[in-house]
């Protein structure tokens, strides 16, 4: 029970042991660190005796608060800074495109964005103070970016995402950034599902279609083609369709019916959507793409070893944020969200799956493709 006693014993007699140095427990000679405020630990078995302690917290602010000053909530961010250090971090912010903006900390992804948009609407920033008005960036988050553009660090890993590693043919990516809207399309064992979203991060369309003679009887070629056909029938143009590329194995040989069963419905998507004078010497891009469904569930951490989980909750968060955040990760029409509100509640029967996963991958295709052009 007196652990704490003997070791503060064994610090005060090493750092108080060279004479004309200041031990922890000793007044410094020439200034230097304050006066440590003397405090006790409590016996904790009989309450009763007290062990003096130095005042830990004491230290522990005064050598944060000298190395950074910053910290504190009720400081002006201005005073932070140099006038050369502000006009630096000003000069960043004002400029930067998103994709530059990747390299300093905080300022990937949906934070960039916000930077972009604000300056757009409100001009140019000139305090850093002005900067807590963007979304997202208060001011513990607007130090750190402060910060790192003043000191950045070079990163030891590459931080570009290759394109063949998650879309497949492999295509320029001019090509996909100059894309307009896309259509995420899934194909399940008894349904075909899909999302049509513009690069604005808009939901223009989002449904689900049931194919009733999937996975039924001998798998009747002209069957199959029946259902897909109804489902083209309503699909919305777009520059490009996305389809899933399942991560199911040809040596899982209990799943291989309906790994046969979505590789012919894939097949038919190809054949059905790409247009016929697409090849690599007539210079017009592939309409028809695979994305791994993996990379995915890996870009929302919907991953357990190498399965994939369900998909409902992030989809749940995405249409809340669509309705209380002013700049959401995505933007769902109040038709769809009226109509989706109930579908994906824990517990529901309504076979959203599918549904859920074509969203996930059209949001995921956008800002993996943003990710790879840093």
């Amino acid at each position: 029970m007196w652990v704490a006693r003997r070791f503060l014993s064994s610090v005060a007699q090493r750092t108080g042991q060279y004479a004309g140095q200041s031990g922890l427990f000793r007044r410094p000679q020439h200034g230097g660190l304050p006066e440590l405020e003397l405090r006790y630990l409590q016996c904790t078995c009989c309450w009763r005796s007290r062990v003096p302690v130095a005042g830990f917290e004491t230290l522990n602010a005064t050598i944060s608060s000298t190395s950074e000053p910053c910290k504190e909530d009720n400081r002006s961010l201005d005073a932070c800074y140099t006038s050369e250090q502000r006009d630096a971090i000003l000069q960043l912010l004002n400029t930067a495109t998103p994709s530059e903006m990747a390299g300093v900390k905080l300022l990937r992804g949906r934070k960039s964005l916000n930077v972009v948009e604000y300056r757009t609407k409100n001009g140019p920033f000139k305090t850093l103070e002005s900067v807590v008005n963007v979304p997202l960036l208060k001011h513990k988050s607007a130090v750190i970016v402060f910060n790192s553009i003043l000191n950045p660090v070079k990163k030891e890993r590459k931080v570009r995402i290759q394109l063949a590693k998650f879309i497949k043919p492999e295509v320029d990516r001019s090509w996909l950034e100059d894309a307009t809207s896309i259509v995420s399309l899934i194909c399940g064992t008894n349904k075909i599902a899909w999302a049509h979203v513009d690069r604005g991060m808009t939901v223009l369309d989002w449904q689900q279609l049931e194919c009733p003679n999937f996975l039924r009887g001998t798998y009747m070629a002209s069957a199959y083609l029946n259902d897909v056909s109804t489902v083209l029938a309503l699909l919305p143009s777009a520059d490009f369709y996305i389809i899933e590329k399942s991560s199911i194995s040809v040596q899982n040989t209990a799943l291989f019916p309906v790994m046969a069963h979505m590789r012919t419905v894939e097949a038919m998507l190809f054949a059905l959507l790409e247009p016929r004078n697409s090849s690599p010497e007539s210079n017009i891009p592939p309409r028809v793409l695979n994305m791994m469904r993996t990379a995915v569930g890996r870009h929302f951490g919907l991953m357990v070893g190498e399965s994939r989980t369900s998909g409902a909750q992030t989809v749940r968060q995405l249409m809340t944020e669509s309705v209380t955040q002013k700049l959401p990760r995505i933007n769902f029409p109040p038709e769809l969200l009226v109509k989706y509100r109930n579908y994906f509640q824990m517990g529901s029967r309504r076979g959203g799956e599918e549904l859920c996963d074509a969203l996930l991958q059209a949001v995921a295709f956008y800002e993996l493709l943003s990710e790879s052009s840093s």
